[in-house]
């Protein structure tokens, strides 16, 4: 028995973000557009390679891009808004400027970029697609045509990746001055499709990955299921292609009943966010379709349970026909970093064995697929990852009983201030005789250059400790100073000192690692390096107080703000543990902010601000699982704010 072991998208950065390198190269004009293209040729060459090597049977192949799928997919079928028009539309002039903007006062041309938007409920952003009234779709690019044509030339099976219809339309956005929903241009875009589908058909494709993610979503049925039965019913007239009906991040849920119904060939299922999904898909999905299993979680960064996931995987083999299973990612690999090898004697060997990124999660999905067709041949595999499961199980590292036995202790009382608000707005009134509409920043200021550079000479050890404390504390008191003169009422210290405002944190807690080249695409060329929260998280000691003494000394009479990083984006915008729930790690971060707040208080420091923009981006796919998450992720902002006096002030 064989079983397809394939991914539903690597990523594109390269593993030393060798993409980024080669677009800001060519963005400041030291690189031409030819070899920009020829750049971008050999890495995916290289990703494919990497993907074979390590024992998948089909590699993806279009899931590359310059700065972000879905810009990809909306200029392929002229989605070009008419601002961009008067740029070069067959290079990539237009495409960066609706990417990024273009401002060229030479050339006479000022024009913004497009929307960017949260990808769904992760934290990569794609560009938002503008649909104006009678939109014209028209093939105007052929890029996963040639990739695909790429892949084949080197020898791979390869799967084009093509973002769907439907949900193309369905994340696009009315543009201004239109009034017709993008979704409801569907019957004039479909053709477009078809000529691209038809292209790829010609190319020698067996198989096409539509994306349709919006399957995760709370869908209005009624137009949902028209929309993609008039869609998918012209692409099952092009001879020679099949689809693999692909949606991710969620379970199908309800949609799945008629989505089994479609006219595809296969169905991919995420069983890791979607895994309640399984027992309904196994009863619904006809048995001449193919299940893609979504096993290996493309979302964050630990090893598998190959054992447990072995076990659905039989499972579903046990319900079909031979040959109609295949195992793969449950999403793209894009929000995973690139690979383990540079943490190599950066990280400690235990955690190392805990963890899994895009290069070993592809060696996971081929790992499976060997196993369930004969585990003898990988039994050494199973075997070590079996050993790094229990490691992480059993490690007194994860588990700190003190730290999980202080949150099970807590009573409602943690989770309010001391008196109403009405009362406290009159006692902090009346402590920081402030005017009636005081102003204030959001607090931090530019990382200038100079901020730069004395931050890398002080790591390189080129800067003493001293010398980089007494630089700080000279740009805090130039901008505590400029913020007096110019007339604010609440001051902020400008936070030179952080680099980013969940790492800092993260490097003063306990329960964190940081690895060395763990990057994820965010947007276009930016790349991120999430902390990666491990174990139980506490407090060793204090971490922003000396700071903020310092600061409100340099304020004789206006009170200068505690500037602090909630505990729902530290958990957000980190690779986070899953051994247990979200709401349980988010608590022990807001402890440990508590003790924070109130050190601050204690310091002398009178308002206090707690940052929370990722409260609202964390909200779930589904509006049945809103409230659940509403109710744990108010609690831990309000038990990390409650510890303090009336008098205090809590900014957020």
């Amino acid at each position: 028995m064989s079983i397809k072991s394939t991914v539903l998208g690597f990523p594109r950065m390269g593993s030393d973000r060798q993409l980024k390198k080669l677009v800001e190269k060519f963005w400041a004009g030291k690189a031409t557009e030819q070899e920009l293209v020829e750049g971008s040729k050999q890495l995916r060459a290289d990703h494919w390679a990497l993907q074979k090597q390590h024992g998948l049977t089909e590699v993806p192949a279009g899931d590359f891009s310059y700065y972000d799928h879905v810009l990809d997919a909306a200029f392929a079928v002229g989605i070009i808004p008419e601002r961009y028009q008067q740029l070069d539309t067959a290079g990539t002039q237009a495409y960066f400027a609706m990417a990024r903007g273009l401002q060229n006062k030479s050339i006479g041309i000022d024009v913004p970029s497009l929307e960017m938007k949260k990808w769904f409920d992760t934290n990569y952003h794609f560009m938002v697609p503008e649909v104006a009234d009678n939109q014209k779709f028209v093939l105007h690019s052929t890029k996963v045509v040639d990739e695909f044509k790429e892949a084949r030339a080197l020898g791979y099976t390869a799967r084009p990746v093509v973002l769907g219809p439907v949900s193309l339309l369905a994340l696009s956005k009315t543009a201004k001055g239109s009034s017709t929903k993008p979704l409801e241009q569907l019957a004039s875009l479909v053709p477009v499709y078809v000529e691209l589908l038809g292209q790829l058909a010609a190319a020698g494709a067996e198989w096409v990955q539509m994306d349709e993610p919006v399957l995760a979503l709370d869908l209005d049925a009624a137009v949902y299921k028209a929309a993609f039965e008039q869609a998918y019913s012209e692409f099952a007239k092009i001879d020679g292609l099949k689809y693999l009906l692909t949606s991710y991040f969620n379970r199908l849920g309800e949609n799945l009943a008629w989505a089994a119904t479609l006219p595809v060939h296969g169905i991919h299922l995420d069983l890791v966010r979607g895994s309640d999904d399984l027992d309904t898909a196994l009863a619904t999905i006809p048995e001449d379709k193919i299940i893609s299993a979504g096993l290996i979680n493309g979302r964050n960064i630990w090893k598998a349970n190959l054992g447990q996931q072995l076990a659905v995987l039989n499972k579903i083999i046990s319900a079909r026909t031979p040959g109609r299973v295949w195992v793969s990612s449950s999403c793209s690999l894009l929000h995973s970093p690139h690979s383990l090898q540079p943490e190599v004697g950066h990280l400690d060997e235990e955690t190392l064995g805990w963890l899994s990124f895009a290069e070993e999660k592809v060696e996971e999905v081929a790992t499976l697929a060997a196993a369930a067709a004969d585990p003898t041949t990988v039994q050494a595999k199973l075997q070590v990852n079996a050993a790094n499961v229990a490691s992480r199980k059993s490690s007194e590292r994860i588990t700190r009983p003190a730290v999980q036995q202080r949150l099970a202790a807590l009573d409602r009382s943690f989770y309010t201030r001391k008196a109403p608000f009405t009362e406290r707005q009159t006692l902090q009134r009346a402590a920081l005789k402030l005017p009636l509409f005081p102003t204030t920043t959001i607090g931090s200021f530019p990382q200038t250059a100079e901020v730069r550079k004395a931050r890398a000479q002080f790591r390189k050890g080129a800067l003493a400790e001293a010398e980089y404390t007494e630089y700080l504390e000279a740009e805090t008191r130039k901008c505590i100073e400029w913020q007096d003169q110019i007339g604010l009422d609440v001051l902020v210290h400008g936070e030179f000192e952080r680099t980013d405002m969940v790492e800092f944190f993260g490097e003063n807690l306990e329960g964190f690692v940081f690895t060395k080249k763990g990057w994820v695409q965010s947007y276009g060329s930016r790349c991120v390096k999430p902390p990666v929260i491990f174990g139980d998280v506490s407090r060793p000691k204090a971490m922003t107080v000396d700071v903020a003494k310092f600061a409100q000394s340099c304020s004789a009479n206006k009170p200068v703000k505690g500037m602090l990083t909630g505990p729902v984006t530290i958990l957000k915008w980190s690779f986070v543990r899953d051994d247990q729930p979200l709401s349980q790690t988010a608590g022990q971060i807001a402890l440990a902010i508590r003790d924070e707040v109130v050190d601050l208080e204690a310091a002398g420091i009178k308002v206090i601000q707690v940052d929370e923009p990722a409260i609202r981006e964390g909200l779930p796919l589904r509006k049945a699982d809103y409230a659940a998450y509403l109710e744990w992720s108010v609690d831990v902002f309000r038990l990390a704010t409650t510890g303090v006096t009336n008098q205090t002030q809590i900014h957020t």
